[in-house]
């Protein structure tokens, strides 16, 4: 839970690589540059923690000690909507990232649910939903219970993960949160916030349906999208015209509501749009 608006890059900035940092070093480096949010990248792992224990608690450490807020970025190789290997193998996989979650003290594992295939929604949210509840007890059996499964709201209509369904899942399941991605809202509905309005009425649905630490205390990701009729394309820096969302808009929001949120930028240079979004909301709350 943040204790206020808290911004940071999803995966280590290409500046940090540069500089020969180690993951240790990230926290550290973030907070010189005014970010207090890091997304760790585990995208590419299968059914086992593809990083020591020891290297987890040691980035936990620093976070802590610089006041970093952790998170995590599950395996693209889950799927909770296809046949039963696949499925099995995507619990597996979601362990593996809520237990290294669990050792670096990330709050949030963040995950792609699925795609829905050739079966309806409603199959694909009943076999979605069976599978999150299973991973649940399962973490429960190995003493994972800090870390809150995040379900992502996907960019294109071929995928699982509308507002409505992952809105669905955290109320249906135990120590679940959801991931707002605007972008990802924005290209999968062809351009849906054009005015402030239009994430306002995202934020009053989120408190609607899961209540107002749900919306005070989401876990975002923001970067400026390219889509098409299939929906998201790229991403794009803030400075780019032509593309949207307007984070102006959505800062708007954040401070008429007083929420603290996780934003993290996914932006192709991720920590400098982390940074300007940083600005964009102190000058709506009034700090700049």
């Amino acid at each position: 839970m943040a204790d206020r608006p808290r911004f940071g890059p999803a995966g280590v900035p290409p500046t940090f690589r540069i500089m020969n940092a180690t993951l240790a070093d990230v926290p550290r480096l973030l907070r010189e540059e005014g970010l207090d949010a890091f997304e760790y990248q585990a995208v590419r792992w299968g059914s086992k923690p593809q990083m020591r224990k020891e290297e987890a608690e040691k980035l936990g450490l620093k976070a802590r000690e610089n006041d970093v807020l952790l998170s995590l970025h599950g395996s693209y190789f889950i799927n909770f909507c296809g046949d039963k290997e696949t499925v099995e193998a995507s619990k597996d996989r979601l362990i593996a990232c809520a237990t290294a979650s669990e050792w670096m003290g990330a709050q949030t594992v963040v995950f792609h649910p699925g795609f829905y295939g050739k079966k309806s929604p409603k199959e694909i949210f009943k076999e979605c939903l069976e599978a999150l509840k299973d991973v649940v007890e399962r973490l429960k059996t190995i003493g994972v219970r800090h870390v809150k499964l995040g379900p992502e709201t996907m960019g294109k209509p071929s995928q699982f993960g509308s507002l409505e369904e992952v809105l669905a899942l955290c109320e249906s399941a135990e120590q679940m949160q959801p991931v707002i991605d605007w972008a990802h809202l924005h290209a999968r509905d062809r351009g849906r916030f054009k005015t402030i309005e239009d994430f306002r009425n995202v934020a009053e649905t989120v408190e609607k349906r899961l209540g107002t630490e749900a919306v005070k205390n989401m876990h975002c990701h923001f970067t400026k999208v390219e889509f098409t009729d299939k929906g998201e394309k790229c991403h794009h820096t803030l400075e780019e015209a032509g593309y949207g969302p307007d984070f102006t808009m959505l800062a708007k929001v954040i401070a008429e509501f007083k929420l603290n949120p996780v934003i993290i930028s996914e932006s192709p240079i991720l920590d400098i749009d982390a940074i300007k979004m940083r600005e964009i909301l102190k000058k709506e709350m009034g700090l700049d």
